[in-house]
C-alpha cells in the first residue's frame, strides 16, 4: 500500500498561493445549516418506514443510514464534505476526511471504501492545489484501510471537499443517538474549541500551538466507534460536530426521550479558553443557541454566574468532533479506559441522562 504523506504531495506555498479559506464564506462543520433551518427544510419529507431493511434513514436525526443486507450484515452509509476550516490544501483534505468516516464509526461499524466529493474554483485553484487536498483525504482513508474507490467532480464558485463513506456492521451492533437510557453516563472523547480555533485562524490571532491543537484534534479518527457495538453496556452513540455539544446531546435525548444534564464547563482544547474569553466565535455557535437554546435549562444558581463566552463554547461547532457515548453507569470505567487505550487521553464523563422531558439541562461541573 502506498502511503501518502506532504512528502509526496506538493503542496503549494508562498506569494502566487492563494489562501483557501478566503475563497469561502464558511468553514469546516461551521458550515452545516442551523438544526431549525434543517429541520424546516426536511419536514414533510416522504416516510422511510415502508421500507423493512432499512433500519436507521432519514426519519431520525441520526448519523448514518442503515441498511440490513443479511442476518450478519448492515451496510452504513453516509455522506460529509464542506468548505476549508484551514489553508493547507493536505491538512483540508486530511480534516474533510476524518470527519466524514466518524460518522461511519458512530454508528459501531468499520468504513470499506469511500467515494470523494469534490467542488473546485478551477479559476483560482492550481491543479497542483486540489491535487494536494484530494491527496489530504486519501492519506486519511490509507490510515482508516479503504481505497477512495472513486467519486465525483465539478466546477465550484467555493472550495468543496468531502467523502460518501461506506461501512459494515452486525445488525445486532448498530448504534444509534436515540437508544441512550435513564442513569447512563456521558462520555465525550474529544475537548471542545475547534470552532474557537478555527475563527482565531481566520482571524490571524492562533498561534502555532494552537493551529498544532486543531489539526491534531480535527485529524485524530474516530475509529474506536468500531469497537463500541460490542461492548456491554454501550447504549447509544453520536459524534460532535457542526451542532455542538448541546445540539447533539439535545437529539439524544430527543431521540430517548429524557433529560440530558450536561456540565457548563465540558473538557476544553489547550488555549481555547482564552480565545472564548477574549471574545473569539464562530457565527454557527449564536445560529445554533437561536436554533435550539429554549431546550437548554439553566438552574437559578448557573443562571446568574455563565458567561457568554461559555455558552459559545457548548454551542461551539466541532468540524470532526469526538464521540459522544451513553454508557450504563458500571460500565463507564471500563469504556473510559478502552478509549483512552485507543489514544483519545481526554476523553471525560461530561454528563448524564436522567427521566424527564426531552431536553438539556445544564449543571454545574
Amino acid at each position: 500500500m502506498t502511503v501518502i504523506t506532504p512528502d509526496t504531495i506538493p503542496i503549494p506555498s508562498g506569494q502566487g498561493a492563494v489562501r483557501l479559506t478566503s475563497l469561502a464564506h464558511g468553514g469546516g462543520c461551521g458550515c452545516k445549516l442551523a438544526p431549525a433551518v434543517l429541520q424546516s427544510i426536511l419536514k414533510g419529507m416522504p416516510a422511510t418506514a415502508a421500507f423493512s431493511d432499512l433500519m436507521v434513514g432519514s426519519d431520525t436525526a441520526d448519523d448514518a443510514a442503515v441498511w440490513r443486507l443479511n442476518a450478519t450484515q448492515a451496510l452504513v452509509a453516509t455522506t460529509d464534505f464542506f468548505m476549508p476550516v484551514v489553508d493547507d490544501p493536505f491538512d483540508f483534505g486530511r480534516i474533510a476526511a476524518t470527519n466524514a468516516l466518524s460518522d461511519v464509526y458512530a454508528m459501531g461499524a468499520t468504513p470499506i471504501l469511500a467515494l470523494a466529493i469534490v467542488g473546485m474554483p478551477i479559476d483560482k485553484l492550481s491543479a497542483e492545489t486540489i491535487r494536494a487536498i484530494l491527496g489530504g483525504g486519501a492519506a486519511v482513508c490509507a490510515a482508516a484501510g479503504i481505497p477512495v474507490a472513486g467519486g465525483h467532480s465539478i466546477d465550484s464558485v467555493e472550495p468543496i471537499y468531502g467523502l460518501v463513506a461506506l461501512g459494515l456492521v452486525h445488525p445486532d451492533r448498530v448504534l444509534t443517538n436515540r437508544t441512550a437510557r435513564a442513569g447512563d453516563l456521558l462520555i465525550l472523547t474529544k475537548p471542545l474549541g475547534v470552532g474557537v480555533l478555527s475563527a482565531a485562524f481566520k482571524q490571524d490571532r492562533l498561534d502555532a500551538a494552537g493551529y498544532a491543537a486543531l489539526i491534531a484534534s480535527t485529524t485524530q479518527l474516530n475509529a474506536v466507534g468500531g469497537e463500541l457495538g460490542g461492548v456491554a453496556g454501550v447504549h447509544a452513540v453520536t459524534d460532535v460536530t457542526g451542532f455542538g455539544l448541546l445540539g447533539h446531546a439535545l437529539e439524544m435525548a430527543r431521540g430517548a426521550g429524557l433529560t440530558a444534564e450536561i456540565d457548563a464547563a465540558p473538557p476544553l482544547l489547550a488555549g481555547v479558553e482564552a480565545l472564548a474569553r477574549a471574545g473569539i466565535r464562530t457565527g454557527a455557535s449564536t445560529r445554533n443557541w437561536a436554533s435550539y437554546g429554549d431546550a437548554v435549562r439553566l438552574p437559578a444558581d448557573l443562571a446568574a454566574d455563565l458567561p457568554e463566552w461559555r455558552r459559545d463554547l457548548l454551542t461551539d461547532p466541532q468540524t470532526s468532533g469526538g464521540l459522544l457515548i451513553a454508557v450504563a453507569a458500571e460500565a463507564a470505567e471500563a469504556v473510559l479506559d478502552l478509549v483512552r487505550a485507543r489514544g483519545f487521553d481526554d476523553a471525560a464523563v461530561v454528563g448524564r441522562m436522567t427521566q424527564g422531558p426531552a431536553e438539556i439541562r445544564l449543571r454545574p461541573a
